[in-house]
């Protein structure tokens, strides 16, 4: 009977984990909570404070809508895990504000020193300092979250922080009295690590720069830029010059206090206009610079400027990038092919579709992607139409066009079907989850090969909605090593992972 008893105690502690694994426990943050409840839904906490300290790895804290108005950095240093991340989300068809205006001068909004978080559809403004400051943190993802009216940069990488994802973020009207040198959009920069990745993010109006890569303490990191666009920064928000410290850059990829450090910045479709100085700026940076189809147009001082040798090692590659105003400031050293400021082009107002920028403030599209502008769009006939060179990205003609804008790919989340693929774990030992961002259905195929190229297996197949999207995985059966995973919509490949595969004995 004793024996029966112990086994049936054991069922049901097992029951209970097997609950835990599959149903996790979510929190709920309220500005009519307690911080003495619950937490649930119908008695939520009343700080996310308390719901952080709570919540464990592969549970979520979902915050209600309204304005909290906050007075203390909210300090996150515990951590998730690579297959089972702590969330934070805004709740469903809500927009919580976590308001810091009433914060002393100096203090940052959220400090995240933790990992493997995700954030979504949070609003930081008014922070004393940096809106959110993630501080050594690695693999988190930063999505739908706004940084407004901060006190220094909306976003800010720092003191090694490593391999975060910030997707569909804007950054906007962040301004630092009293001589408004410092506060750019996002910031990965000083002794940020490597392996950030931004996509689809927006930065205007911030008083220095939309994005700044300065060194200072770190050297050599690298930072890719995919899909997103700069535009009037060195700009209070009334539209006024603050002065000359406020730098007005667009992409700012580098630059140190000795002019010798290194910051290997790789920009992708993005677009950089109207900014008080340069759109695409070196700033002394010794480090790598790949920039490829990517769109500068009314900077006031260059649309681009990279002229400074490199370090040894480094390179320069400027590939299918276009500008109007003739205002392309390159260096002899770089490795250039098919822009719009060399032979035989000759590009003009009427190349494009319209070159006035309205609507690239405006409402983001439902799932969260970039807004459809016609502003530097191709115009049919254009030269610059299937004018480029494969670089590796999605085009739709027989090569690739000039600029940020493939035509036929515009309606499909700007320039690109799908934003970077994240897996979880990886490296796997079997099983997994593919997370990434569609911003059109269709059938989505999910095929994994070798590192030789040859097909191993379809890993998914099905007919999928826009939004984001995670897929399991199942690499049982096969050996240990590397492998490519290609995702492809309507068959039209979109991105691709490296997955690692250990442990399996195999």
């Amino acid at each position: 009977m004793r024996r029966l008893l112990s086994h049936n105690i054991l069922l049901l502690i097992a029951c209970f984990s097997i609950s835990a694994i599959v149903y996790p426990q979510s929190y709920y943050v309220a500005l009519n909570g307690s911080d003495t409840n619950s937490g649930t839904l119908a008695n939520p906490f009343r700080t996310i404070e308390k719901a952080v300290s709570v919540v464990q790895s592969g549970q979520t804290i979902y915050v209600r809508g309204g304005t909290y108005n906050l007075t203390a950095t909210i300090a996150i240093a515990k951590s998730g895990a690579a297959n089972s991340i702590i969330s934070l989300y805004a709740y469903q068809g809500e927009r919580p504000v976590l308001n810091f205006s009433a914060q002393a001068f100096g203090s940052a909004g959220i400090k995240l020193t933790g990992s493997y978080w995700h954030f979504r559809g949070i609003d930081i403004t008014g922070a004393g300092d940096n809106g959110m400051k993630i501080e050594g943190g690695s693999n988190n993802i930063i999505e739908l979250c706004n940084f407004y009216r901060n006190r220094d940069s909306g976003l800010q990488l720092d003191n090694g922080a490593s391999d975060n994802t910030v997707r569909n973020c804007d950054s906007y009207f962040n301004a630092d009295p009293v001589d408004y040198g410092d506060a750019d959009g996002f910031a990965p920069k000083l002794t940020v690590g490597s392996g950030n990745y931004f996509y689809g993010c927006r930065a205007w109006k911030n008083c220095d720069d939309g994005w700044d890569g300065y060194m200072r303490g770190a050297d050599d990191p690298s930072t890719t830029i995919e899909n997103c666009w700069a535009f009037s920064n060195g700009y209070l928000e009334d539209g006024s010059d603050p002065g000359s410290q406020a730098n007005g850059n667009g992409f700012k990829m580098g630059g140190s206090d000795d002019k010798m450090l290194k910051h290997n910045f790789t920009l992708k479709n993005c677009l950089a206009f109207n900014n008080k100085a340069k759109g695409f700026d070196q700033n002394s940076n010794m480090g790598s610079m790949i920039l490829y189809n990517c769109t500068g147009h009314g900077n006031l001082v260059a649309n681009y400027r990279i002229k400074t040798e490199l370090a040894a090692g480094k390179v320069l590659a400027v590939k299918n990038c276009a500008e109007l105003g003739e205002m392309a400031e390159i260096g002899t050293f770089a490795e250039l092919a098919n822009n719009s400021w060399l032979s035989p082009f000759v590009v003009t107002v009427g190349d494009f579709r319209s070159t006035d920028p309205v609507g690239a403030d405006g409402p983001r599209k439902a799932d969260g992607s970039l807004p459809h502008i016609e502003y530097m769009h191709l115009a049919a006939g254009s030269d610059l139409i299937d004018a480029g060179v494969d670089v590796g990205l999605t085009f739709m003609g027989t090569a690739p066009d000039l600029g940020c804008f493939e035509t036929g790919l515009s309606g499909l989340s700007g320039s690109r079907l799908s934003a970077k693929i994240v897996c979880y774990p990886n490296p796997l030992s079997d099983r997994g989850v593919l997370e990434f961002t569609l911003a059109a259905g269709g059938r989505c195929e999910v095929r994994l090969f070798d590192v030789t190229g040859n097909y191993v297996r379809t890993l998914a197949d099905r007919t999928v909605e826009p939004g984001e999207q995670r897929l399991p995985i199942d690499l049982s059966g096969l050996s240990d090593g590397l492998y490519l995973c290609q995702v492809k919509v309507a068959n039209v490949p979109v991105s691709l992972i490296r997955l690692i595969k250990v442990g399996s004995g195999n």
